[in-house]
């Protein structure tokens, strides 16, 4: 397992991080997974034995249900272990049980404390966005648990470029707490951090985590596509079902990518899985990829991954095919800026000059 840096943080994390979306089931959620305390202890077991470091969870999967069993989990580990989980999603009917106030981070950090049987979390992420709640509350929030000892170090989810950069701007102006990493959707059927966010993370030194890294089972090998057109998969998988996360967008160029991910993984006697986690941790700014699975044998297929290396000629033709079309301004850049591209600009526009 290699370890990489958590942007401009002291802190080594694996190039896979144990994901516990799929820990209690309860709600929407069992339609990810029903893992319980005896499995995910197994799971962890796994994780260990392959050299990871990290798991995450979120106090909202399962209604902390998910954060109940990773405490219960490693209990006894506690230092072996890595943890983050994030706030910002409704845990009540209240008016104040959600979002990114103060009232709401201070409290939920609490129950994830007593949840996770801890006392820190190693690191505390936000969500999601919040435009009813001025950043300089939520970061003001975010520093209070970092004095005290509760939280290590911070980090963000699902922000847009804008909401990023304006969030380490203020972090700045105001010497508040600086987001050591940010977590974000990426895999080669979704491609859309590649304009800003990892751009962002490069020239900004955080570290990136990736969620649904698989497109959630998407590009796994176990999807085709049916006489209609549609995603046909096995019986009871995701997209099979109502979920929708992440969306189903050029089935077109989803299908034509795993074609190309199948016949690489049939040429080198791996899964499909394998060879779009091994791509991912290729690209520019990736630190980790967060993987979960409903079964032992699943997991222990994705992290295998970690040591899969693709030839040059492997990681370029999964680049060409899953390759979106340049937005504006960027096919203007790619055009005319050629001369003058800094490292964080190259994320995206290099890959284009072939």
């Amino acid at each position: 397992m290699e370890y990489r840096q958590l942007g401009n943080s002291g802190l080594r994390v694996s190039t896979l991080t144990m994901g516990t979306m799929t820990f209690g089931g309860s709600g929407g959620f069992s339609r990810i997974g029903t893992t319980d305390v005896e499995a995910a202890t197994r799971q962890f077991d796994l994780c260990r034995e392959h050299g990871v470091n990290l798991i995450d969870t979120a106090n909202m999967y399962s209604v902390g249900v998910s954060e109940e069993i990773v405490g219960e989990a490693v209990k006894g580990q506690r230092d072996e272990w890595l943890l983050a989980t994030k706030v910002r999603f409704p845990m009540g009917d209240g008016p104040n049980d959600a979002g990114l106030s103060r009232h709401h981070i201070l409290n939920q950090a609490e129950a994830s404390l007593r949840r996770l049987q801890t006392d820190y979390i190693d690191l505390y992420q936000l969500h999601e966005w919040d435009g009813h709640t001025r950043l300089e509350e939520t970061l003001g929030a975010l520093e209070t648990l970092v004095q005290q000892g509760k939280v290590r170090y911070v980090g963000v989810s699902n922000y847009t470029g804008w909401q990023l950069l304006k969030a380490l701007g203020i972090a700045e102006r105001d010497r508040l707490p600086r987001f050591a990493s940010e977590q974000i959707y990426y895999s080669l059927h979704g491609r859309e951090a590649e304009n800003e966010l990892l751009p962002a993370a490069v020239d900004q030194g955080l570290g990136v985590l990736v969620w649904s890294p698989l497109a959630g089972g998407l590009l796994s090998g176990k999807y085709t596509r049916g006489a209609d057109g549609q995603v046909e998969g096995p019986k009871g998988s995701r997209h099979i079902g109502d979920w929708s996360e992440p969306p189903i967008d050029y089935p077109d160029r989803l299908f034509a990518t795993i074609d190309v991910v199948r016949k690489i993984a049939d040429g080198r006697g791996v899964s499909g899985a394998q060879v779009s986690l091994a791509w991912l941790l290729t690209r520019p700014g990736v630190t980790s990829l967060i993987v979960g699975a409903r079964t032992d044998e699943q997991l222990a297929d994705n992290l295998a991954a970690a040591e899969l290396t693709l030839t040059a000629d492997e990681i370029a033709e999964l680049e060409r095919v899953s390759r979106p079309p340049l937005l504006y301004p960027y096919w203007h850049q790619h055009a005319a800026a050629k001369d003058r591209l800094s490292p964080a600009d190259k994320v995206l526009l290099e890959q284009y000059y072939d």
